[in-house]
């Protein structure tokens, strides 16, 4: 499948620190087999790794090489469905277990990167959530309460403080003080890196043709000719798993991203460099990156073609530095040094799915779809290795496939 297309910005910065991983060239055994090399992957290599786990990493690309390097970074807690909406659908309980288990996240990817030998451009960042027009008032003064009800530090700001403190003509925003930001190609390699270190072999550009189980493990056998026999598998591999699942259990749809040329007086015109995300369809969000850039994204469409997709690039990226400017014209007009076209996915509910399929015996899966995929991610890592190793996790039924 055709992840995505056009200049990434992630890969050019990290330039010829990428790590290379070759292909598979032999049989291995392990305990456990993650198919997908990309920062879910890495972070579920990494956790089952670090409880004890042998573990095998294989990728169908180069690690890192596929939606991973198209991301643009966002750890939030924020789930793409409003917490009161998304009480209306999976029902008040559920829905603030999930919200809670999210900003607990965050402290753990502080945690995370603490143990890696990068920071990977963690960054903490507050969040500014616009609305677009008066109607959505309302509604984002009901999503700040029900945030606020279960302890989360958020604020409802005027039309009056927005224009004041942010130089932004909307009707109102929330404000929260808990989100992050990070390179996400960077923090893959170091995880990798880790796994590595640990004992565990990784192999790129090596596809996995068939999924044998029995009561003892499971057989994969490969592209490449030799095979794994692992006690487990962990599904990893993201927008890809649709072709291979009897499930419909998502939407795919196209995004867009762009990243500014150096921008001069970032910081004296964006407060605290926040992440910018606004209600509208179509979708826009902003952040900034350790060089002073903007990164902007969304602009999404309903389709996953790929020359559907790659042929709106130019168009797309217009409309969204159009946007920034209008959003914060104290900035100099953007320059799109970085412009790509990606694939995504969107959940019935906003939520991921993780865990077990009847499908696939022996296997679990991580799937974070949605826009805090990076987020999702971790707490996949976190329930997986729960479920391998017979410890239990509580918010396992949060995100199960049956829910």
């Amino acid at each position: 499948m055709d992840l995505k297309t056009g200049e990434l910005y992630w890969p050019r910065l990290a330039g010829s620190r990428i790590d290379r991983y070759p292909p598979l060239d032999r049989d291995v055994r392990c305990d456990v087999a993650v198919i997908g090399g990309g920062v879910t992957g890495a972070l579920v290599a990494h956790h089952l790794g670090r409880a004890g786990a042998g573990v095998v990493v294989l990728d169908r690309r180069a690690i890192g090489g596929g939606s991973t390097s198209a991301s643009t970074g966002l750890l939030q807690y924020e789930i793409d469905t409003p917490l009161y909406k998304l009480i209306d659908l999976v029902g008040a309980d559920h829905a603030r277990r999930a919200y809670r288990r999210c900003v607990a996240c965050l402290d753990d990817f502080r945690e995370l990167v603490n143990q890696l030998d990068d920071d990977c451009a963690l960054a903490d960042r507050p969040s500014l959530y616009l609305g677009c027009d008066p109607d959505d008032v309302d509604e984002l003064r009901r999503e700040c309460d029900e945030r606020r009800t279960i302890g989360i530090d958020v604020d409802v700001l005027g039309q009056g403080e927005l224009r004041r403190t942010f130089g932004m003509d909307r009707p109102a925003a929330l404000w929260s003080r808990r989100a992050m930001e990070i390179d996400p190609y960077r923090l893959t390699m170091s995880l990798v890196r880790g796994a590595t270190r640990a004992g565990a072999p990784v192999f790129g550009e090596t596809t996995v043709k068939t999924y044998d189980a029995d009561d003892a493990g499971v057989t994969l056998a490969t592209d490449r000719g030799p095979f794994v026999r692992a006690s487990r598998v962990v599904f990893a591999t993201g927008y890809e798993t649709p072709e291979f699942l009897d499930k419909d259990i998502c939407r795919l749809r196209s995004t867009y991203a762009l990243v500014s040329q150096p921008l001069e007086r970032i910081d004296e015109v964006w407060p605290r460099r926040c992440l910018i995300w606004e209600s509208g369809d179509p979708y826009f969000y902003a952040r900034t990156t350790t060089d002073g850039r903007a990164m902007i994204g969304g602009e999404d469409v309903d389709t996953a073609d790929p020359r559907e997709r790659d042929a709106l690039i130019d168009e797309k990226a217009r409309a969204l530095s159009e946007k920034f400017h209008k959003l914060i014209p104290a900035l100099p007009r953007i320059d799109a040094q970085f412009r790509w076209a990606g694939t995504f996915a969107q959940t019935k509910d906003g939520l991921p799915y993780i865990g077990t399929t009847n499908q696939f015996p022996r296997g679990y899966f991580a799937l974070g779809y949605g826009g805090n995929g990076i987020t999702f991610g971790l707490i996949a890592a976190q329930i997986i290795r729960d479920l391998f190793t017979g410890t239990g996790n509580d918010d396992a039924d949060l995100f199960r496939f049956d829910r």
